[in-house]
C-alpha cells in the first residue's frame, strides 16, 4: 500500500508561519510515503516545511510565484503504485463550471485514476466517472470552512481511496 498526504492551499508565510501540529501529528500517524501540494504555496519559503514531512510533489497555484510555476508546473500526471493521479491547482475554470468539473476536465482522456486540485478550499471527495475527484481542502486557510482540513490517498493495487482528515486550530 502507497499513502500520500494531499495538502493545498496553504498560502505561507502569510496564513501560517509552520505547519500546524495537528497536520503534522495526522500524517506522521498515516505513515505518509509522499506529500503531494495542490497548488497556491505562495512562498518558495516554504518548500522545505514540506520536505521535512516526506518526499514532496507539487504544482503551482495561481497565487504562486514564477519560481514555483517553473519548479513544479501548473498541471502534471504522478505515477504510485502503478495509479496514474492528475494534479492541478483547478483555478481558471469555464464560466457555470465548479473547481471539480474543471479538475475533472483537465485530465479528460488523459486515463487518470484520480484527480487531485485544491483552489476553492472545500474539502471535495467524490467518484466521477470511475475517477476520484480529491480536494483537501486548506490545512492553514479554511476561509468560511469550519475546521482546517487535509487528505490522506491509499493506493492498493489498483485501487484508490481517499479521507479528509479536519482539525480546529493551526497552531504550530
Amino acid at each position: 500500500m502507497i499513502v500520500l498526504g494531499v495538502i493545498s492551499d496553504t498560502h505561507m508565510p502569510r496564513m501560517a508561519k509552520a505547519l500546524p501540529k495537528a497536520l503534522i501529528d495526522g500524517l506522521r500517524k498515516h505513515r505518509i510515503d509522499l506529500l503531494v501540494h495542490c497548488g497556491d504555496m505562495v512562498s518558495e519559503s516554504a518548500i522545505p516545511l514540506f520536505e521535512s514531512v516526506a518526499p514532496f510533489e507539487a504544482v503551482a497555484g495561481n497565487n504562486d510565484p514564477p519560481q514555483i510555476v517553473k519548479r513544479y508546473g501548473r498541471k502534471k500526471i504522478l505515477t504510485a503504485g502503478g495509479v496514474r493521479i492528475g494534479l492541478v491547482h483547478g483555478d481558471g475554470a469555464r464560466s457555470g463550471w465548479s473547481t471539480p468539473q474543471h479538475a475533472f476536465e483537465q485530465f479528460a482522456g488523459a486515463g487518470v485514476q484520480a484527480v487531485l486540485f485544491g483552489h476553492s478550499h472545500i474539502p471535495y471527495c467524490r467518484t466521477r466517472g470511475g475517477v476520484l475527484l480529491f480536494n483537501p481542502g486548506s490545512p492553514t486557510d479554511k476561509r468560511l470552512n469550519p475546521r482546517y482540513s487535509y487528505g490522506i490517498l491509499r493506493i492498493s493495487g489498483a485501487a484508490v481511496a481517499g479521507s479528509l482528515h479536519y482539525y480546529f486550530s493551526k497552531s504550530p
